[in-house]
């Protein structure tokens, strides 16, 4: 469990990716069933949050660097 929490600490990013699967399995759920408004509207939230996420993994790569990487 420690070891998750490092992780998630570590990459801001990393529950927005989370997110993002979560809600891209709902908009193909939604379209699946004839929902295609819905199935449209959760994929742009979808495609928000991965943005999101790939912008705060980036922000923590700038502040992390190679140290999370390295085991000294």
């Amino acid at each position: 469990m420690p070891r998750i929490k490092k992780y998630f600490r570590e990459n801001w990013g990393a529950p927005l990716f989370i997110e993002f699967i979560l809600l891209l399995m709902v908009a193909a759920a939604s379209l699946s069933i004839g929902l295609e408004s819905l199935a449209n509207e959760v994929a742009i939230c979808a495609y928000y949050a991965l943005v999101a996420g790939v912008v705060l993994q980036f922000v923590c790569f700038l502040k992390y660097g190679e140290r999370s990487g390295t085991k000294d």
